[in-house]
This record gives structure tokens, sequence and C-alpha cells, in this order.
């Protein structure tokens, strides 16, 4: 199989260029002075539709011809790759339909809906959302825009990764969300090419540790449908595409359990004022997990989104307890 190349996230740069945002990195002095450590997030919460998703979505329906842009994409995808594909449709003048399960973030469905595209809702623990995609591909000849599984999905995600590199500069450690692998992948080609000794984290939620198994085994682990706050990360197994990037460059797979994820959340909201999504907290959870071997490091952290439901975030934040807890 041959991998994407860090050439393709260079592409999609320039694809991206003037149409996606170009997210902050934030800091916080009390968290440096807490870990003794330079920490560097990199707001995908900023970015269009709240998610890193738009650039791995835009990419691909950029890259498609003429005669698949008229014909139109189907995606699935619990809510962010949704978004980001039906914003990308518009934008590009492009019929979408988006597979989303029926138990999808009512801010994530309401906002797919409002970017033009057709929602089929589907039962995420009794139905197969690729089998309905597939259905839509070969009755009516739509294109299909995988949420990881793609090259230039990887190729657009990965150009966060490059924005950190670019503004900051080299990082010892390097800490990704991962459900699929598509963010992680393309961090990894991008890490790779402009930071190669910086160790590079996949972090997924504790009940939903797919990646981890698969890595420890040596082949794809499909894992039954993983329940967790993490709503963006709830994948059953990587893609082929995505595990070979993984083995070559990943130093690992971290996991963190539910309330790891609302402390963290309740210190972005806390301390930086910023709205973060549990999925979006995975990469941070995890780097506090490890602050002990942190210390003097320049570290970075992907906050890949802030699309949650208002009443759900209010209620996290109520039961969650701060870092210091």
């Amino acid at each position: 199989m041959k991998l994407p190349s860090y050439d393709e996230v260079l592409q999609a740069a320039q694809r991206l260029r003037l149409v996606a945002h170009t997210t902050p990195v934030l800091r916080s002095s009390w968290l440096d002075q807490q870990l003794k450590a330079q920490v560097f997030f990199k707001c995908e919460n900023f970015q269009r539709i709240g998610a890193f998703k738009f650039r791995g979505g835009y990419n691909a329906l950029a890259a498609l011809t003429p005669e698949q842009r008229q014909r139109g994409v189907v995606a699935f995808s619990s809510g962010n790759h949704a978004q980001a594909v039906a914003l990308a449709a518009q934008l590009l003048n492009v019929p979408a339909v988006i597979v989303m399960p029926a138990s999808a973030p009512a801010v994530k469905k309401a906002a797919t809906l409002g970017y033009g595209a057709k929602v089929i809702e589907y039962d995420r623990l009794t139905e197969d959302r690729e089998h309905i995609a597939q259905q839509w591909v070969e009755q009516h000849g739509l294109t299909l825009i995988p949420p990881f599984a793609d090259r230039a999905v990887i190729a657009g995600q990965g150009t966060a990764a490059k924005e950190l590199f670019d503004e900051v500069g080299g990082l010892d450690a390097l800490y990704v969300p991962l459900g699929g692998g598509g963010l992680l992948s393309g961090s990894l080609l991008s890490a790779h090419a402009l930071s190669p000794d910086c160790r590079v984290y996949g972090v997924e939620p504790e009940q939903g540790n797919d990646a981890q198994q698969s890595l420890a085994r040596g082949e794809i682990v499909t894992i039954t449908p993983p329940q967790s706050i993490a709503d963006g990360a709830l994948t059953q197994a990587l893609a082929p595409l995505t595990f070979a990037i993984l083995q070559q460059y990943a130093a690992g797979v971290l996991t963190v359990t539910d309330p790891e994820l609302i402390r963290m959340l309740r210190f972005f909201a806390e301390r930086m004022k910023i709205v973060v999504e549990p999925t979006g907290c995975l990469g941070a959870a995890a780097m506090w997990q490890q602050r002990a071997q942190l210390k003097g490091k320049r570290v970075g952290v992907i906050i890949s989104g802030g699309n949650v439901d208002v009443t759900d975030y209010a209620r996290l934040l109520t039961a969650g307890q701060n870092l210091q807890s």
C-alpha cells in the first residue's frame, strides 16, 4: 500500500488557502507552571464548522472531477465530518447526502442540515452506516467521501499540524485525538517532515481503544460499538490506510476516561475561556495524564473541535472536577 506523502499535505494547504481558517495557537501560563513545560494548543475549535474536519472534507471535494461534483457526494459521520462535507459541498456547489446516527448531537445535525445537505438517519447499534452510504453510491452514482479512509481527507487534516509546526517550530511531543485516525495520520505526515524527533501520540476514549489494541496485535482489531462522551471518536476500527500510517510513524496510542475528559473540558472553560467538545479534550487529557514525563519539554496538543450541545456542556461542567481535584 502506497502511503500518502507530505507533498499531498502541501497540495491540500494550497487548496485550503483563503478558504479554511488558520486557527490560533493558545498557551496557558498556569498550565506551563504546573508542568514546568511549554504547551501549545492548536485550536481547531475555531475552524470553520467548529472542527478540523473542514480541512479534509474541503480538500477531498476540491480534488473531485467536474463530473463527480455534478453527480454529488455521500458521507457518513456522527457530526463533524458531516458538517465539513456539507459546508464544502455548499461552497463548491456539490449535492451532498450525509448518513448520521439518530443519536448524533442535535447541534451537529442542525448545522449539517443548515448547510443544505440531505440527512439520512440510522441506528448506530443495529445498522451499518457504510452499507447505507454504499447504497447511495450504487443507486445514485454519488462519490463516497469517507471520514478518514481517504488520502485527500488525510492530507487535508494534516494541514492543522503543519500550521502548528510552522508557527511554533519543533516539538518534543504532540498529542492528537484519535477516532478513525484521519487527523492523527495527517499529523504524523506533517510531524515526520517538519519535526522528525517529535513523538506523536494518538489518544482514544478508554472504552473505544480499538487502535491501541490494533497496534499491540499488529493487525486491525474491530470492537463492539463503544460508549463514551467523546462522540467524535466512537469508531469500531481503523482503516487499512490509517492503520499503516500509525504503524509506521506513531509513538503510541494512549487512552483516557470520561471523567478525565470532563476535568479537561472544565480547564478549558475556566482557565482558557474556550469551549471544547469532549472529543476535542482527548489529547489534552492524555498530556495531563503524562505530565510527570513532560518537564522541560515543548509539547503540542491538537484541540479537534468545539461542537457540543449547550445543555450537555452545562451538565458536564457542573458534574466535573478541576484538574487539581
